[in-house]
């Protein structure tokens, strides 16, 4: 069987949404840094992301944005009534200077890899996991929703039913409302509750095909282990699909800036480990959010790690050590005291309790009990 494929690109090297933002920090240029660091990332396993053109980026978005945002990348600058059309040039989402060629990079890897997964295989595009991007305006740090045309590309290369697993902290508004009623897309995310966009309710099962699992502030590794033995693993099952396509959002964990939940990178390897045993042939991982680059770089190389059978528990080498050691965190104060095992390690110590919440448990039974079939 063909070797797992990592989608990158060096565009993300520098690349900044501004000094202020949240998506300041390096993250896929970490990740393949700290992957070849480790000894994992051969040439022959790695794919240059191609930029997807105005008319593959047209499957899903209109061509009057995807216009827009060319014309805002060479301008630099709105017009009167870009920020109300189309919500560029916010505060979420402003105006840099690869306002379109990064996000066209990410989703022209994440289209890439429906083509090459028509036959089978694993593809990781960590740049991917824009999940909030809508059909003619950005949305919550996403400028196009490269998972909407990575699935919509699967489809075009045959692939007909799809298992989509989010476990981003915010819940997948773009992805949601691109699928919704769709019965050969099974979606289930699980989100912080209350949390920005404040959508993906548990009563809300978009048409009939999304599991959607508010959790509460908090949320730890053995509610993560109950979400996935008892609603995850046997609804994806159930469903028996043609792909999955897994979103690794990395802003559940203790330590990201803008989440609330108490995960380590434990819970996110354990959901991939258990989607591999699945034994579904196609399997695309993507991203997401993720705000802290020691947190986000080490969960996501880990990912790689997995995907390729490799020890995530093991010591760190000296180049991997260089590769961390050269990051920096401004304006937070896990930046100024960063814990010394981000250094030493990939992997978090588990963030275990002594039992499951009740929300948890009432909400994953409610849930359990609806078919996906």
């Amino acid at each position: 069987m063909q070797k797992p494929l990592f989608i990158g690109h060096e565009i993300y090297r520098g690349s900044s949404y501004g000094a202020l933002h949240p998506l300041r920090v390096p993250r896929v240029s970490t990740v393949m840094d700290l992957s070849r660091a480790m000894g994992w990332l051969p040439e022959a396993q790695f794919i240059t992301s191609p930029r997807a053109k105005p008319k593959a980026l047209n499957a899903w978005h209109t061509p009057e944005y995807v216009a827009a945002l060319q014309r805002i990348e060479a301008q630099q600058e709105v017009r009167v009534g870009d920020r109300e059309r189309f919500g560029i040039g916010t505060v979420t989402n402003p105006v840099f200077p690869e306002i379109f060629r990064r996000p066209a990079t990410a989703a022209g890897g994440s289209i890439l890899a429906g083509e090459l997964l028509a036959e089978g295989g694993i593809v990781y595009n960590p740049a991917g996991g824009t999940h909030h991007g809508m059909p003619d305006r950005a949305n919550g740090f996403c400028y196009l929703n490269d998972p909407v045309l990575a699935m919509l590309s699967l489809r075009h290369h045959g692939v007909r039913r799809i298992a989509f697993v989010d476990i981003d902290a915010h819940h997948c508004d773009g992805v949601a409302h691109a699928f919704a009623g769709d019965p050969d897309c099974l979606m289930i995310s699980v989100h912080e509750e209350g949390l920005w966009p404040r959508t993906g309710v548990l009563e809300d099962e978009g048409g009939g095909s999304a599991l959607n699992l508010p959790v509460p502030r908090g949320f730890t590794d053995s509610d993560m282990a109950y979400v996935r033995e008892a609603l995850i693993l046997p609804k994806v099952a159930e469903f028996s699909p043609d792909a999955i396509v897994f979103l690794c959002g990395a802003d559940g964990v203790e330590d990201d800036p803008l989440a609330h939940l108490s995960l380590s990178n434990n819970a996110h390897w354990d959901i991939l480990r258990g989607l591999l045993d699945l034994g579904v042939p196609r399997l695309l991982v993507l991203g997401g959010g993720g705000y802290n680059p020691w947190t986000v770089g080490r969960l996501w190389t880990g990912v790689w790690g997995i995907l390729n059978g490799r020890d995530v528990g093991a010591a760190m080498p000296q180049a991997g050590r260089e590769v961390l050691r050269a990051l920096t965190f401004e304006g937070n104060s896990r930046g100024r005291n960063p814990p010394a095992h981000w250094f030493t390690t990939l992997q978090d110590a588990p963030q275990e309790d002594a039992g499951i919440s009740a929300v948890v448990r009432q909400r994953v039974a409610h849930l359990a009990a609806r078919s996906v079939r």
